[in-house]
């Protein structure tokens, strides 16, 4: 059986590799328990004495639901069904799937809860399903607003709900939280997060811990400055905010908000004096989180800076807390308690908003000595390197690079800083950066299997060339990039290659690699059934053995698949489902349908098998009358002004396809905002007419190229 694309890389074990012991951390499910690996030495083996006293802690989640994003609150994203294994899954079929009725980017990771699955679509939409037939339940429309598809920086799409106490809880994008009823879908409560004044969005799933549902905020391209708060779940009101960076804290002359003081005054030792505050600084929190019910602490992953740039941004060079960091919280009251910074002064748009799963690992001591156990927090954020950080203190444990990575050299042991390559900041000249904006790893979310104690990401290679911009100057409500990016640059190349990578999180190095052809493919998950299921750019549905990599079965999912899959159990029954609904920040130029599937042992075969969608007939071509020159100027301004947007066929329009006329019409749309009530912006304090021709002259020449 083969995936077109896809090839496996199998790695051979270091000449004393480390053994890992890997455990369930205290949220996880105790039944699941723990296995040792026959090959361990006995003085590690004899640390299995500990797992009795450890377990016995743990929170249980009983292993037929899937109560939350994460499945846990330490976001494991393992099921501990084995139903479904690695000798019978070749025999999965089709159970049933459910039509969205959408075209646009779908995210979610669904909660089932007692046979009954909740998850979002496009546009903030809840939907309610028996999860065992597919049948609809009821569907709840938020009603966002149109402009939104222009605010949101990529994509209308949601990557969840929670479920607790009888309500659903879902973040709209325009910036509400709402609270539905579980049985009726019936508003309960409704607050408003964010300044709508400002161009905030929310696409990432709420967490409930202790009562409060916890939601971020994204925008930090626009000029916001990013905060997580908790509301009561019961009434929706607002107990408390912590700010990500200080803000109006710095800023002269404004009133305070609500600040933890101390945490505000520690990171205000890190910006400037020439801080760019107008811009907002940035820091949105707009996906990640995770909970340790025993230490009592949340973790929030904090994005990047606005504008990108530092240079902009803040000219001091400081290292801007709490930007791209992993930071703990006191859940009662929002109050710091630590934090570890992945990329200091970020100004490659590194995120630290990537997934942080909670586990226990026996970490070596020094020369291979006895090893300790730890209690570690594990993330690979878009820098392209995997972290693991003691999750009690925030103490840096190790961390090495998951793909290439040309920004550093690597991550000091002594300091965890990063050792950065000499002009990678592009001070004074173009620096060639992998991985390119869109990360190493961006949010689709990785796995960890207690049994193989293996994580595994859905990790990307790609590259890109960032330049300063001597002549920025800051406009409200734009998108704050501050420097120019393009994907050309003499001596080097530009890959978008895709890769399943089975990580091990003590030795830090790869056990096993699945390439595809094309980045940004889906979240996995994996299962006691030894599988790792993730679902492809392609439309690939594909599951692997756990151990080594082995392709042991694929669905076609008619587009391609970006959300996390889960597992979960109804009547005797192990389903399979995932949402398959390619979009986002990096959209499909192929045909998109909306859909959720669902796969169990005794489910339909042959529609496994189904084709896929027609591909979409070509355009009529256009004459061409620009020169060679003009159109490549074209593509790089594309990429740099454009792409973020329209670089795909359905999220956004795909310029490619547009009506004849409106190529010369580009004049009035781009420059002069004629279709701003649309959701286009105008440019015209960006780009002047002569490289407004050009980028038709390009767009114009890559249509024509799609008849040939």
């Amino acid at each position: 059986m083969n995936t077109r694309g896809v090839v496996v890389r199998r790695f051979a074990p270091a000449p004393r590799r480390a053994f890992l012991l890997t455990i369930l951390m205290a949220t996880l499910v105790a039944a699941s328990g723990c296995t040792i690996d026959a090959n361990t030495d006995s003085s590690a083996a004899a640390q299995n004495e500990q797992l009795p006293a450890l377990l016995a802690s743990s929170i249980e989640t009983p292993p037929s639901n899937w109560p939350s994003n994460g499945r846990t609150p330490g976001e494991d994203r393992f099921s501990p069904l084995d139903q479904i294994t690695d000798d019978n899954v070749a025999e999965l079929g089709l159970a049933w799937s459910y039509d969205t009725g959408t075209d646009r980017g779908l995210e979610a990771t669904p909660v089932v809860i007692d046979g009954v699955m909740y998850t979002t679509g496009s546009w903030s939409v809840v939907i309610a399903l028996d999860a065992a037939t597919g049948e609809e339940r009821w569907r709840f429309d938020p009603g966002v607003d149109e402009i939104y598809d222009r605010i949101a920086c990529c994509d209308v799409v949601n990557r969840g709900v929670a479920v607790y106490n009888g309500k659903v809880y879902v973040g709209v994008l325009d910036g509400r939280l709402i609270a539905l009823d579980t049985y009726t879908g019936e508003p309960v409560w409704e607050t408003m997060t964010v300044d709508q004044n400002k161009l905030y969005s929310v696409t990432g799933a709420p967490r409930i811990i202790k009562g409060q549902v916890i939601i971020g905020n994204g925008g930090a391209e626009y000029g916001v400055r990013g905060y997580v708060s908790a509301y009561d779940a019961e009434t929706g009101e607002l107990n408390w905010r912590f700010y990500t960076i200080p803000g109006d804290f710095m800023a002269p002359g404004t009133p305070k908000l609500p600040l933890d003081e101390a945490a505000m005054a520690l990171a205000a030792e890190t910006w400037g004096p020439d801080t760019l505050w107008e811009a907002g600084g940035g820091g949105t929190a707009w996906d990640s989180f995770a909970y340790d019910p025993e230490l009592d602490l949340l973790y929030i992953g904090v994005g990047n800076g606005s504008p990108w740039n530092q240079q902009y941004r803040d000219p001091s060079g400081g290292d801007n807390l709490f930007l791209a960091s992993i930071v703990a919280l006191d859940p009662d009251d929002g109050t710091y308690v630590w934090h570890y910074q992945t990329t200091p002064g970020e100004t490659w748009d590194y995120t630290a908003t990537q997934q942080m799963i909670l586990a226990n690992l026996l970490i070596p001591g020094p020369d291979g000595g006895p090893g300790e156990m730890r209690k570690v927090i594990m993330q690979a954020p878009k820098n392209g390197f995997f972290y693991v950080i003691d999750r009690e203190t925030g103490e840096f444990l190790s961390a090495d690079n998951y793909v290439t990575v040309t920004w550093a050299e690597s991550i000091d042991p002594q300091t965890g800083r990063p050792v950065e390559v000499p002009g990678a900041r592009y001070e004074n000249e173009a620096a060639y950066i992998r991985p390119a904006q869109l990360g190493g790893h961006n949010w689709q979310p990785m796995s960890f299997n207690p049994d193989t104690g293996l994580v595994y990401i859905p990790a990307q290679d790609n590259a890109i060339a960032w330049e300063h911009l001597p002549s920025w100057e800051f406009r409200e409500n734009t998108f704050l990039a501050a420097a120019r990016t393009r994907r050309s640059m003499e001596g080097h190349t530009f890959p978008d290659d895709g890769h399943l990578i089975a990580w091990d999180p003590v030795a830090q190095e790869p056990v096993w690699q699945v390439d595809y052809d094309n980045y940004w493919n889906g979240g996995t998950l994996s299962t006691a059934g030894n599988l790792v299921f993730q679902g492809t750019a392609s439309g690939d549905f594909v599951a692997y053995r756990a151990t080594d990599g082995e392709m042991l079965w694929q669905s076609w999912s008619r587009t391609g698949i970006l959300g996390g899959p889960v597992s979960y159990e109804v009547d005797g029954t192990q389903y399979i489902a995932v949402m398959a609904g390619w979009g986002g920040a990096f959209a499909t130029r192929s045909r998109n349908e909306g859909k959720i599937f669902a796969f169990a042992l005794n489910g339909d075969a042959a529609e496994v098998a189904a084709g896929r969608l027609p591909a979409r007939e070509a355009p009529e071509p256009i004459e061409q009358t620009a020169d060679a020159d003009t159109i490549a100027a074209g593509g790089e301004l594309f990429t740099t002004w454009c792409a973020q947007c329209h670089g795909g066929g359905t999220t956004l329009p795909d310029l490619r396809y547009s009506d004849p006329e409106v190529y010369e019409r580009y004049q009035q749309i781009v420059l002069a905002g004629e279709r701003a009530d649309r959701g286009m912006p105008p440019f015209g304090a960006e780009l002047d007419l002569e490289q407004v021709r050009a980028i038709s002259a390009w767009v114009i020449a890559q249509r024509n190229a799609l008849g040939r």
